[in-house]
Parts: structure tokens; C-alpha cells; sequence
């Protein structure tokens, strides 16, 4: 699978990043759990995208670590950014009015999970889900 690159401006695009980050999942041959659990992340990280950068894009794509397969997704924005990285990733912290579960626990959900960010240039957030 070929990096695919979706942009993220409105809720049918939150859809959109959903049902690929499924199909990436199903072709890397991740586990129905862990499926989901990637597909949950995934949703919560558009949703972040879209509410509180003002849009921007998914890259999703198939990765392999030696024997592993595993799926990818990168979401950037060009928004405000995170004032406080430590703060937004503390269980219950929101800026809005969500439950503030939303990058602890997207966090939580994958493997892998690295977060860039700059007060005034957007953010970019790249998690990992590996099959087992």
C-alpha cells in the first residue's frame, strides 16, 4: 500500500480518515482489537484536526519493523498549536468540551504515538499500531 493522503476540512472527512485507517488495518493484518483500537485513535486525532486546527490533512500507510507489519497515520494542521504539550496530554484536560480523553488516549490505543507542535505553526501527530 502506497502512502494515501486525505485531506481533513469537515466531518465527512473524519469518515473518510476512518475507513482508511480500517482498510490500511485489515491489508496489515492487525488483529480485530487492535483494529479497533487504531480506528478509535485515528478518529479522535481527525476530530483534533479539524476542531482545534482548523483542518488539515491524514497520511496513512502500511509500515514493516523486520518481521511486523503495521499501519501508520500522520496528522498535521497548520493551527494555534499546543500551548501546553504536558497539560493537553494529561487525562481529562480539554480545551473545548470533550471529555479530555482525546490524546491521552489516542496515546494509550497504539503503539507508537509522537507529537510536534509549535504555538503558531500547527501540529503534527504520527502514530504506529503494529500487528501481533
Amino acid at each position: 500500500m502506497t502512502a494515501q493522503e486525505l485531506p481533513i476540512a469537515g466531518d465527512a472527512d473524519v469518515v473518510r480518515v476512518r475507513q482508511a485507517v480500517r482498510a490500511a488495518a485489515v491489508a496489515a493484518k492487525l488483529s480485530l482489537v487492535d483494529q479497533t483500537k487504531l480506528v478509535t485513535a485515528a478518529s479522535e486525532l481527525a476530530r483534533n484536526t479539524l476542531t482545534y486546527g482548523g483542518g488539515g490533512s491524514a497520511v496513512i500507510e502500511e509500515v514493516f519493523n523486520g518481521l511486523r507489519k503495521g499501519v501508520k497515520a500522520v496528522f498535521s494542521d497548520k493551527g494555534p498549536g499546543i500551548a501546553d504539550l504536558k497539560l493537553a496530554l494529561t487525562d481529562g484536560y480539554t480545551s473545548g468540551s470533550g471529555m479530555g480523553l482525546g490524546l491521552s488516549g489516542s496515546r494509550r490505543l497504539v503503539d507508537e504515538f509522537t507529537i510536534e507542535t509549535a504555538t503558531g505553526d500547527g501540529t503534527t501527530v504520527t502514530v504506529i499500531k503494529w500487528a501481533r
